[in-house]
């Protein structure tokens, strides 16, 4: 399987710049052309790796690809999830290169160069390594586990469909053990395995004022203005020690003993290297938690965009009649999306100053998720990563969400390992989002080994 692989590399590197090179962005309708020619690219490699049954799966938004290679109905059976949809690519302006014409470039932490382009990471580039390493077993026959592919198009924008068809196709994806990459390690060179993930409540809010913008000359000081109502609301939703002031919030908060504390910071990880790689001065979080445990295990409140008034060139001396902003809240396990969001609401309402409105809009939201460590799935990984990388993989708690794989386990019964070869530093969701090259071959290289492990113990 090595030479199959090696024998093959520059033709998986093609094939992958073909795939980021379609801007398969589902956020914004004016590239829904190129999101489905994106799902049909998918599905013809899924036909070209020996994936039996391909569909292109139509669905109310974007269409779901299904394929699968059954080997033996008495052998397990692993369904591999990933998505083809990729983030906006703004501001453009900030990218080195067009976000979707892929090109190699080193870095201080790639040497070895590194993909970049819009979706390298996030997800094409790992969705891309399982289907170049299920081409790769078919392919020298070694294929020791049925094997389900379902990659989807809406995950950038909550996975709202994938829900109805995971419901309405229970026989078709019944599996053993749902396998993703769609996480990352924790270093370079440090295999690792995300043991949890956050949940998320996203929301919209909107702070009106006057019925018109109005002249801050003739109105300032006599009326409120919607924006500087806007920023004080914000301002209270966190106090002094940077926790959030929604009553009820903490309520349902996951606490971890001292001895998984202490588990999760054996991770390797430098807060001099972290600051420079992002330009800080210095962190900031809750008092009493670390760096690593602020964006891991305790939710949080950020104001992911914000909104109103004149931001054109020159001056415009207005009081604006409406602002807005985009807020989401990273939640962890016990804590309900729905009942957060709830919470936030009344929250915010009630702290509305007098002479505005205020409207809270619910976007998509997630159930945080946990798989134990005890699991066949999750030995499978620890060993195909130890065989890969010749150490023992490192249990991780990420601050990501993937909101869809609490549903897998409520509809398929299936615990879902998550098992990423990105790198923080790849800048996902952000201009320059890269992967390395190295990672991408090291996954094609890994994920075969996970199969035959995951064999081994169900005759175990």
């Amino acid at each position: 399987m090595e030479n199959y692989i090696a024998q093959n590399r520059q033709r998986f590197l093609d094939e992958l710049f073909a795939l980021l090179s379609i801007p398969s962005v589902s956020a914004d309708p004016s590239f829904s052309e190129d999101v489905i020619a994106t799902a049909d690219a998918t599905a013809e490699y899924l036909r070209a790796a020996g994936a039996q049954n391909v569909e292109v799966c139509q669905t109310p938004g974007y269409p779901v690809v299904y394929g699968e290679y059954i080997v033996d109905p008495n052998r397990p059976t692993v369904l591999v999830y990933g998505h083809y949809d990729v983030q906006p690519a703004d501001p453009i302006a900030l990218w080195s290169s067009p976000p979707f014409e892929p090109e190699i470039r080193t870095t201080d932490i790639h040497p070895e160069g590194a993909i970049f382009a819009r979706g390298a990471c996030d997800d094409k580039g790992q969705f891309f390594m399982h289907v170049k390493a299920f081409e790769a077993m078919v392919a020298t026959g070694n294929v020791p586990c049925n094997l389900k592919f379902m990659i989807e198009g809406e995950e950038e924008v909550g996975s709202a469909n994938l829900a109805g068809y995971v419901k309405q196709n229970h026989e078709r994806l019944a599996c053993d053990v749902i396998l993703i990459s769609d996480t990352g390690m924790v270093a370079p060179g440090v295999p690792s395995l995300t043991t949890g993930l956050r949940g998320l409540s996203y929301v919209e809010v909107e702070v009106t004022g006057p019925n018109r913008d109005l002249h801050s000359g003739l109105y300032g000081g006599a009326v409120a203005n919607p924006i500087n109502a806007l920023t004080d609301m914000i301002a209270q939703l966190h106090d002094d020690k940077k926790r959030i002031t929604i009553p009820g919030f903490y309520d349902r908060v996951e606490t971890l003993t001292e001895g998984e504390r202490a588990e999760l910071a054996q991770s390797p990880f430098s807060l001099e290297a972290y600051k420079k790689a992002l330009d800080l001065v210095d962190v900031a979080g809750e008092a009493g938690y670390s760096t690593m445990e602020r964006n891991s295990i305790r939710p949080t409140l950020d104001v992911n965009g914000i909104w109103g008034g004149y931001t054109g060139a020159g001056a415009k001396t207005v009081i604006a009649s409406t602002a807005h902003a985009k807020i989401s809240m990273r939640l962890v396990p016990n804590q309900d999306p729905k009942e957060i969001t709830e919470l936030f609401t009344q929250y915010f309402l009630s702290i509305a100053p007098a002479g505005v409105t205020v409207k809270v809009t619910p976007h998509h939201g997630g159930q945080p998720y946990v798989c134990p460590t005890d699991h066949p799935g999750y030995r499978a990984a620890v060993a195909a990563l130890s065989d890969s990388f010749g150490q023992k993989a490192v249990p991780v708690r990420s601050g990501g969400s993937i909101p869809i794989v609490a549903l897998f386990e409520a509809e398929l019964g299936a615990k879902s390992i998550l098992m990423g070869f990105g790198l923080d530093s790849d800048a996902i969701h952000s201009p320059n989002e890269h992967y390395g090259v190295a990672n991408y071959f090291k996954g094609i290289e890994t994920i075969p080994l996970f199969y035959r492990h995951f064999a081994a113990e169900a005759k175990a």
